[in-house]
């Protein structure tokens, strides 16, 4: 009897990483693995009736430590430096793999997984190249951090199926899971409200002014953490027009609202490139960009600039916001990820 290859799956209690357990167990042995928080919940336990269910071997790993230095302690100085974070983005390279390859390591699996909706192919020179998944579910956009060194031992056993079809194979074989709905929030902060997760951290900042281009007090905001880059909901302000976010200065702890025109950016400054399938940018390259967690991808000519990359907009692009991720596709390939600095207007 062959012996099957070892694999170690994210479990997490939902869906997703259900169905990827049962599509891996055809031709791996596979070893779930929930990843603690320490927020109790449903998910351990859910994960362990899947791997019940399964007949797969069940661990979990206490991951708080490194999820407060690599994601929650950022998140928070991100927020009071006038950025808006994504916290996916930056677990997925710096916690969540990690953990997952620390457990491959002691058992001696050569591959690790998740249930995340994407695709990996061979490249040139042994290259391994990250893709899209179908149109409908694709989250290259939050595994665009990888390095190759992870990409390298990556399974995505999700990548070719849509949601759809994912909760209908759950019902199909039983999973208990079948039915759970999918989890739309911050892991760290279940409720969504992380403007009270930052004040009870103590990392919310002072209310403060809201004023327009020229300096004219608006009326006040009640910390810069609580507003983004083209927000125009909850500003509590009236005048002439509707009024959006246009800067965010936590040096004077104001926040500038305009009437969304000067929002358009025709340059998108990058930095701390993640290169996947090129290795920088000798030449300027014809790339479409994502510049937020969304399927908009907007076409763009990607220069080198210092250490960064300078993506020049084809066309004007609404709102490219400091903290966010700015993804580029060459087709369905990512070619590369840069964390947004700012952006010119003109």
């Amino acid at each position: 009897m062959t012996t099957k290859p070892k694999v170690v799956l994210g479990l997490s209690g939902g869906v997703d990483s259900a169905v990827a357990a049962q599509l891996l167990s055809r031709d791996y042995e596979v070893h779930g693995l929930y990843l603690d928080i320490g927020l109790g919940g449903a998910g351990q336990a859910d994960a362990a009736a899947v791997a019940r269910r399964l007949g797969i071997p069940f661990h979990t790993a206490d991951i708080r430590q490194q999820l407060e230095q690599q994601v929650c302690g950022p998140f928070a100085a991100d927020y009071l430096a006038g950025r808006t974070p994504l916290p996916c983005a930056r677990c997925n390279p710096t916690v969540k793999f990690p953990a997952l390859l620390a457990l491959a390591e002691e058992i001696g699996a050569d591959r690790v997984a998740t249930g995340h909706y994407a695709r990996t192919a061979l490249g040139p020179g042994g290259r391994v190249l990250l893709r899209k998944g179908l149109p409908a579910n694709d989250q290259s956009y939050m595994l665009a951090r990888l390095p190759q060194s992870i990409l390298q031992k990556v399974i995505f056993p999700l990548g070719d199926y849509e949601k759809t079809q994912v909760r209908a194979m759950a019902g199909a074989a039983e999973l208990p899971v079948a039915d759970k709905p999918d989890s739309m929030e911050i892991c760290f902060i279940p409720d969504g409200d992380y403007a009270a997760w930052l004040e009870r951290r103590g990392a919310a900042a002072p209310a403060g002014d809201f004023v327009d281009r020229d300096g004219k007090v608006l009326g006040r905001h009640g910390g810069i953490h609580r507003y983004t880059l083209g927000q125009g909901r909850g500003l509590g302000v009236s005048g002439p027009h509707k009024y959006y976010v246009t800067e965010i200065d936590p040096a004077d702890n104001r926040v500038v609202l305009s009437d969304g025109g000067d929002l358009m950016a025709r340059r998108v400054l990058c930095t701390d490139m993640n290169w996947l399938s090129v290795d920088g940018l000798p030449e300027p390259l014809e790339v479409t960009v994502r510049l937020r967690h969304s399927r908009t991808e907007l076409p763009a000519l990607a220069r080198a600039c210092g250490e960064g990359v300078a993506l020049e907009m084809r066309a004007p692009a609404r709102a490219p916001t400091p903290g966010q991720l700015a993804v580029l596709y060459l087709g369905d390939v990512v070619a590369a990820s840069g964390w947004i600095a700012g952006a010119e207007r003109r």
